[in-house]
């Protein structure tokens, strides 16, 4: 084994087996490539920390509803909130549907934003291209680390969430925001669609902080602007002066998931959705692949 690619199995720590070896060719080489990158992701102890914090986000919810439905000045509050308190189960669209406009994003951006510019920063990217890889295998494993991420990240809101609704209020049938009464089975069943829902929603912004981190040797600036540019999305998606574009935005149809908590399930706006998040996944990754592929990894 060379010093360089000693340094490379040192740097991306134990299990990191494929970067020393030849480049993988094979099915397992490749998901040996894949392992190793979901191993970093997840080993991070800000990753942890990421996850930590939206678990505790529906605790947070579900005690705030609790308290204010005990108190003798309850004033009601809005339809998924009045729903919680009937129905614990709710709580679950209830967090996903607070946590998607701005944890989940953060935290989704703040992953993919450190992708490739973080390990530029601390130098590992160079060994591991030195190794190599592959550039192309590589930049398609740490893409799908971020999509495990925020499959991650939506499950900890919603496993979360049952939790926390099934200790605080009472489960049973669910009453649907179109008024229509499911079961409890039917009702858990839609809560893991809407979950898939959520998680596939942010494949865009996967893509697009992919591409900014490409753009960077500096892990923080990729990950402010990834986190920046969320935010100046969704306050343009605000403004009705601009309903020319508002529906090209990747942030336009996040919350089209209520649709599925109807009777029958309305799935043109999940559909124009996930259409959308693929054009952008098709764009931005081929961007982050044309960048990433001709970068002189220097550092």
């Amino acid at each position: 084994m060379s010093q360089a690619e000693a340094k490379a199995a040192e740097a991306t720590g134990p299990g990191a087996v494929l970067v020393t070896g030849r480049r993988p060719q094979t099915a397992s080489g490749l998901l040996a490539l894949f392992r190793n990158e979901l191993h970093l992701t997840f080993r991070r102890m800000r990753t942890k920390v990421l996850l930590g914090i939206l678990a505790v986000l529906p605790v947070l919810i579900g005690v705030v509803v609790k308290l204010n439905t005990d108190s003798p000045h309850d004033g009601g509050g809005p339809n998924f909130i009045a729903q919680t308190t009937q129905n614990g189960l709710f709580l679950v669209f209830t967090a996903l549907a607070v946590a998607l406009p701005v944890f989940l994003p953060m935290t989704v951006g703040v992953v993919a934003g450190d992708s490739v510019a973080g390990e530029a920063a601390t130098g590992t990217l160079r060994y591991l291209l030195v190794a190599p890889a592959g550039r192309t295998r590589l930049l398609a494993a740490k893409f799908t680390a971020g999509l495990v991420f925020c499959l991650a990240a939506t499950a900890a809101v919603a496993l979360a969430a049952l939790a926390t609704g099934a200790a605080l209020f009472p489960l049973g049938e669910v009453t649907l925001i179109s008024g229509d009464t499911i079961g409890f089975a039917d009702a858990l069943l839609r809560a893991v669609l809407v979950a898939g829902v959520v998680a596939v929603s942010l494949a865009g912004l996967v893509a697009i902080g992919l591409f900014v981190s490409t753009l960077t040797g500096s892990g923080i600036a990729a990950m402010a602007a990834t986190v920046g540019l969320v935010i100046t999305v969704q306050i343009l998606d605000a403004f009705p002066q601009l309903d020319a574009i508002r529906p090209f935005l990747f942030t336009h149809y996040w919350m089209s998931f209520s649709d599925l908590l109807r009777a029958p399930m309305y799935w043109d706006g999940v559909w124009k959705d996930l259409g959308l998040q693929a054009a952008y996944v098709a764009v931005f990754g081929a961007a982050a692949w044309a960048r990433f592929t001709s970068r002189d990894i220097s550092a």
